[in-house]
């Protein structure tokens, strides 16, 4: 753990902080596809990501869920840290995209910390900036931008989150992800591989 604690917060953290984090932080290796946090449950804990990628979820009142935003490598989630430190439940449902080591830091220390480091305080005042920007990005997004267009959005962050250009994934989970169906998507998509922008295969989808 002190490894991955040092590769992935080394140059933010001071070494007295890093060393608390050590001590106090419980290590979690998570599969692919788990849930890690449900609409509705208490959070006593917050998350630091080492490796992998979380999905963040906002669900309606009928359980169809819209894509938030991604948690990555060095990231955390300040929708998560409001209902820490608010000791409110949560509003999100959060789930492994991918394979995912993570810290969890107990929610006690989140406050300590913010009066006692420096660099503890800047990086949750960072992350809060960064997750509000991404969820402008998103009602942006829905806002402004075609289904086409938001679509195509949705692809160019898979390649960035899995370092490829095949995605595994079905047509129902990207309607899930963007609330439509997946009637709607699987026409799209059969439009942009008509338009040479991607090749569809039986079990993923090939970006051109």
């Amino acid at each position: 753990m002190v490894k991955d604690l040092h590769e992935n917060y080394g140059s933010q953290f001071e070494p007295a902080l890093l060393e608390e984090i050590n001590q106090v932080a419980i290590f979690m290796e998570v599969p692919e596809g788990k849930d890690l946090i449900n609409p509705g449950q208490f959070i006593k804990s917050m998350p630091l990501l080492l490796s992998g990628s979380i999905k963040i979820m906002r669900p309606d009142s009928k359980g169809d869920e819209l894509l938030l935003y991604h948690l990555e490598k060095g990231d955390t989630c300040a929708m998560t840290m409001t209902c820490c430190l608010g000791n409110t439940k949560s509003e999100i449902h959060a789930v492994t995209e991918t394979d995912t080591k993570l810290l969890m830091i107990p929610i006690g220390k989140m406050e300590e910390w913010s009066g006692k480091y420096k660099t503890w305080r800047n990086f949750v005042f960072s992350s809060y900036h960064e997750r509000m920007m991404e969820l402008l990005e998103s009602v942006d997004n829905i806002a402004f931008n075609n289904m086409d267009e938001r679509l195509d959005l949705y692809l160019k962050n898979k390649i960035k989150i899995f370092n490829s250009k095949h995605i595994y994934t079905t047509h129902k989970e990207i309607a899930a992800d963007l609330h439509t169906s997946r009637v709607v998507i699987s026409r799209l998509l059969k439009k942009m591989e008509n338009n040479r922008k991607v090749k569809l295969h039986r079990s993923f989808i090939e970006v051109l």
